[in-house]
């Protein structure tokens, strides 16, 4: 049974991110006072302001809904003496190695030790950052208890307690998980913790209590399990173009009502991205090779992940013409969010510039960061009239609403009497009826004939 001394009504949260951010607005909107810590002053300032400090879905909303109960400061002290538990969410970046660098935890964990040792009060510290095995305890605790001058589990509580977001609904997630993974130093710390989940929860989503390691393998584990579920449902996605009648979507619905695989993230389309997924496969692998163990299939999902782009250009170019101009639409790696790190879309852009085609991508949020990096490779732009009118083939690399009620004579503009479609998701069947559109809704059969006689041959 849970037990804590004291109930927790104030927290502070370190790093306000797309993650920190969203977790303080969060936390306020369910009645905790809540201080917001990070090293910009123009992020500090926006947040006191009333001004989302970063894009992301619903968190102006939120933000000025709970403003009574949120505020920050540049100070760490200021926030552990004035709160009951302090979550770091601070960036934790790839290094060289594949490995996850603990700079940036490093930093905020002595400023929260020479805090602590200020307090009198039992406070706890939790880490929210992704890290792996062995991080927090081995390389993060040490600084804590030297600049605190104080011992954990004693004086004061640690625990591991990483989130299970995506960007574009991280507020949506955070208040609606499927489960919280909490790592605890002892009993203590992981009641105090529980208690904080208890009411920010809005589905009373069950707690997974575990040693600190055990929990930052589990984070780790999901996520690239998750990834490998991706790339074999592009897999099935490419046979069943193969086959007569062929319908990734037919397959996946029967495969997914197996309650051991399921229909979540079993989606042919194209291959995962974002600042998590890509990279916590890597470090999966990263980590079990330096402890002994064999990652060769991790290692083969991020090959054939990062594959992907170069060769869907290399499938459809007897199908893309060489003349006139391709579009991409969707450059963010997923819909709702302006984040291009390891996108999908800004690949195959590249991929189609080397392949010797011009190309104008747009995205609804994405254009400034994608136009940064896709300079020398393609226009980008951010009026999607512009972006149809210009190009005679489009490849739709998100699901993205701003796309999804295109009709035909959209594409068919600036003159056009045909045109030629990728469809990535499938989303848009009504192109399907249209003579003027070559339509490819990839992961679907578009030559039974061709499918017959392979199938015939292979077998007669």
């Amino acid at each position: 049974m849970m037990k804590i001394s004291q109930p927790i009504g104030s927290v502070s949260v370190v790093g306000l991110g797309k993650l920190g951010a969203s977790m303080a607005a969060g936390m306020a909107s369910r009645g905790f006072d809540v201080i917001g810590v990070d090293v910009l002053e123009r992020t500090v300032d926006a947040l006191n302001s009333g001004v989302p400090p970063v894009q992301e879905t619903d968190l102006g909303e939120v933000m000025a809904a709970n403003r009574q109960r949120l505020r920050a400061t540049l100070s760490h002290e200021e926030a552990v003496l004035n709160s009951d538990i302090t979550f770091v969410a601070v960036p934790t970046p790839s290094d060289e190695r594949g490995a996850f660098s603990l700079q940036y935890a490093r930093y905020a964990f002595k400023e929260l030790g020479k805090a602590l040792a200020r307090k009198s009060d039992y406070h706890v510290i939790v880490l929210t950052s992704t890290v792996l095995p062995g991080s927090t305890r081995e390389g993060l605790l040490p600084i804590l208890e030297a600049e605190a001058g104080k011992k954990c589990g004693t004086e004061f509580g640690l625990c591991y307690n990483p989130e299970f977001i995506a960007l574009g609904s991280v507020i949506r997630d955070f208040l609606n998980p499927d489960f919280y993974l909490l790592g605890q130093f002892d009993e203590r710390s992981g009641d105090a913790l529980e208690s904080v989940h208890r009411q920010v929860s809005a589905n009373q989503a069950p707690v997974k209590r575990m040693s600190i390691e055990n929990a930052e393998l589990a984070k780790i584990a999901v996520n690239s399990f998750v990834t490998m579920k991706i790339s074999f449902a592009n897999i099935l996605a490419g046979i069943c173009e193969k086959l007569p009648g062929g319908d990734v979507d037919v397959v996946s619905d029967a495969v997914g009502m197996d309650s051991r695989i399921g229909r979540k993230y079993l989606t042919g389309g194209f291959g995962f991205g974002g600042p998590c997924f890509p990279r916590d496969n890597v470090a999966l692998s990263y980590f079990g090779k330096s402890v002994g163990v064999s990652c060769e299939l991790l290692d083969a999902n991020d090959r054939f992940n990062r594959s992907l782009s170069t060769s869907i250009v290399s499938k459809l170019r007897t199908q893309i013409p060489q003349a006139g101009s391709v579009a991409v639409l969707g450059l963010a790696y997923k819909p709702f969010s302006n984040v291009i790190e390891q996108s999908p879309g800004i690949h195959l852009v590249k991929a189609l510039s080397d392949a010797g085609y011009r190309v104008i991508g747009h995205d609804p949020l994405a254009i400034e960061n994608a136009a940064a990096a896709l300079m020398g490779h393609g226009l980008v732009t951010n009026n999607l009239s512009a972006c149809l009118e210009q190009a005679s083939t489009f490849l739709i690399a998100t699901r993205d609403p701003a796309y999804a009620n295109l009709l035909p004579e959209a594409f068919l503009g600036g003159g056009k009497t045909r045109s030629t479609v990728v469809d990535f998701w499938r989303f848009l069947p009504v192109l399907e009826r249209d003579d003027r559109i070559d339509y490819i809704p990839l992961g679907r059969c578009v030559s039974d004939d061709n499918a017959r006689a392979f199938l015939g041959a292979l077998w007669g």
